[in-house]
């Protein structure tokens, strides 16, 4: 079962078991798609419509597209409508695996938010957490076997949080369900990445001019994508490693690295491009300013905090990040990038800072990087929609002026709130912003 069925599971995990079963492997396994949300709607007609097959298009750098069908989803089930469907078939002796790709906010457990509060009182579960608590509860009563929890989104320790959140959900609803996930589910961490941007309707008449496949489901990619996966599963897995996925015993390393030296300066890139006032990341990435700042991020504050990186050479990893985002096929926004910073940010520029600070160091890339996101909310109204990220009010109400200092010590900062040496950095860089320009604070970085 997946959870969120989006671009980026229909051009990552979903190609790989695609991959497989074409090698004639893995065919005793199959996707079941769950969409949760009103948004899933459209995507649930798109496929239902095309017995759930969908195309993925490779756009490589010197303009040539190569495009495949997938039939590796069998189904997709509306649990928004219908989600005693989705728990039904969490709870079926044939599950094995409930994978995720809900954002890296997804994962967020507050017991007193209505939705989740309903969930615990005993009306019909609505959130992820409800749903899946109440298909591994259905599990335990029938007296099923164990399953996997499998989290595919970019979090530093994916397993580790999703685990906590469920259990946390669980505890709250049951603690005798909380003590059986402990004892029958596992939550393996993995490392994901591929970028898939939003396809539009050019990428679908394209496709369907080249191929003749009409394709309401269709996805673009680039040609990179990798997959590591912590081989800790409950009741089996796919044969994974036959097509090139990574099964280790660790996954922090290579998670770390791409957190860093990957998503790290992806929102380098779009906070500091929407400033500047480039659109998509390739355009951004012409900027031999910006390019420059991203490689100094990389090689001066991110890599000293990295431990080793198993069969990695990490100035190779580092070009070909630079090269991927550099890729003028790929019609890949800023602002999709710079979308729910206030969960991106501290997952993966913040913790380069805390571990600089540790080290005695600093890291004025990363806090200038803050001051861009917070400066460009703080004119939201003055620099129009096409910035403003909607997701961000809890951080920045309408109609509000919050100065610097203020929105440092908001909780999503934590221990950095009380840390000097970042919030003047951060709140010097804003100043230069004002006062001066993002050219000045480039120049100033560099």
């Amino acid at each position: 079962m997946h959870i969120g069925v989006g671009r980026f599971h229909r051009a990552h995990l979903a190609v790989y078991l695609d991959d497989l079963m074409g090698q004639g492997q893995g065919r005793e396994w199959a996707i079941r798609g769950i969409g949760l949300r009103p948004e899933d709607i459209e995507t649930r007609d798109a496929l239902q419509a095309q017995e759930c097959r969908y195309s993925v298009t490779e756009k490589h750098p010197d303009g040539t597209r190569s495009t495949h069908v997938v039939g590796s989803i069998i189904e997709f089930i509306d649990g928004y409508s219908d989600p005693h469907a989705a728990i039904e078939a969490i709870a079926e002796a044939g599950t094995r695996i409930v994978s995720l790709t809900i954002t890296e906010g997804g994962y967020q457990v507050d017991l007193a938010d209505p939705q989740i509060a309903a969930d615990l009182a005993g009306t019909v579960p609505r959130t992820v957490f409800g749903v899946v608590c109440e298909g591994l509860r259905r599990r335990r009563d029938r007296g099923l076997g164990p399953l996997t929890v499998l989290s595919c989104d970019n979090i530093q320790g994916n397993g580790a949080v999703a685990r906590h959140a469920f259990t946390t959900f669980a505890r709250a609803l049951d603690t005798d369900l909380a003590t059986w996930i402990a004892a029958h589910v596992s939550f393996p961490s993995t490392m994901v990445d591929r970028i898939t941007p939003v396809t539009t309707d050019d990428d679908a008449a394209e496709v369907q001019a080249r191929t003749g496949l009409a394709d309401r489901a269709a996805v673009v990619c680039e040609p990179f994508r990798q997959f590591v996966v912590e081989d800790d599963f409950a009741a089996g897995r796919p044969p994974w490693d036959a097509v090139g996925v990574q099964m280790v015993t660790d996954v922090q390393p290579y998670e770390q690295m791409k957190l860093r030296l990957l998503n790290a300066p992806h929102q380098i890139l779009a906070h500091f491009g929407l400033l500047v006032g480039y659109a998509y990341t390739s355009e951004a990435m012409r900027d031999p300013d910006l390019v420059a700042l991203i490689e100094t991020f990389q090689d001066r504050e991110a890599r000293p905090t990295l431990p080793v990186v198993p069969g990695v050479d990490l100035d190779t990893y580092t070009r070909t990040v630079r090269d991927r985002f550099a890729n003028p096929q790929m019609a890949d926004t800023l602002v999709r990038i710079a979308t729910s910073a206030s969960a991106r940010v501290p997952a993966f520029l913040l913790p380069v800072v805390r571990d600089r600070l540790a080290a005695g160091a600093s890291s004025p890339i990363a806090a200038a990087t803050v001051a861009a996101w917070l400066h460009r909310l703080r004119r939201a109204a003055d620099l129009g929609a096409q910035v403003y990220v909607p997701d961000e009010t809890t951080l920045v109400a309408p109609g509000t002026t919050p100065t610097v200092r203020d929105l440092t010590a908001h909780p999503l900062f934590g221990d950095l709130s009380a840390q000097p040496r970042f919030t003047d950095a951060v709140e010097e860089a804003a100043k230069e912003l004002d006062r001066d320009g993002v050219a000045s604070v480039l120049r100033r970085l560099l």
